[in-house]
Order: C-alpha cells, then sequence, then structure tokens
C-alpha cells in the first residue's frame, strides 16, 4: 500500500478512486506521564513519554487508515492529512485523525 500527502503519486496513474478513508485514534495520556511531563516543563526540555505516545496514536491511525483503504480495493492512499486533537480540558485525551483519499494506481 502506498501512502502519500501528495494528490499523485509520480510514475504511477491512478485508475480508480474508492473515496476517502480516515483512520481515527483516540488514546489517554497517564498520570504519571503527566507528572513527569510537568516536571520536564519547569525545568526545560522535550517530554519524550509525550512524543512516544504521539508517534504510536499517529502510526495507528495510518495502520487503520490503510486497513480501511485494502477493504475498498485500493492499493495507494492519497493526499492524507493528520489532524491532532485534545479532547476536553486536563483529561489527558488526544486524538489523532488521519484521512486521504483510496485509489488504485498502475
Amino acid at each position: 500500500m502506498i501512502l502519500t500527502t501528495t494528490p499523485t503519486v509520480e510514475g504511477k496513474q491512478i485508475v480508480n478512486y474508492h473515496g476517502i478513508v480516515f483512520g481515527e485514534v483516540i488514546t489517554g495520556i497517564n498520570f504519571v506521564k503527566d507528572f513527569f511531563a510537568g516536571i520536564r516543563n519547569i525545568v526545560g526540555g522535550r517530554s519524550g513519554s509525550y512524543e512516544d505516545e504521539l508517534q504510536k496514536a499517529r502510526e495507528n491511525a495510518l495502520r487503520e487508515l490503510e486497513q480501511r483503504a485494502a477493504e475498498k480495493g485500493a492499493n495507494a492512499v492519497v493526499g492524507i492529512d493528520i489532524d491532532y486533537e485534545i479532547l476536553g480540558q486536563n483529561n489527558g485525551m488526544l486524538m489523532v485523525t488521519a484521512s486521504g483519499t483510496a485509489v488504485t494506481v498502475v
């Protein structure tokens, strides 16, 4: 499966459009990570635990998008966009959404 943010795949021709596909992941950040991230904010530096959680959520959203495209008979997804959203206030929930157009390329 080819996944790309571009509207086309270089060297390939889109021969069929299967529609828009999505992959959504909602993940919670636990108290321990929140606590250490708060300390990291005070003393400076990057929050590795949050970065790891964000990376996992993004990979899972892309995997789900790929699976849904395959179910429609596609072999590529073009125009992929990834959005991040924090749900609620101070509840530690992160939503990652990946969307794109499922296509068949040759």
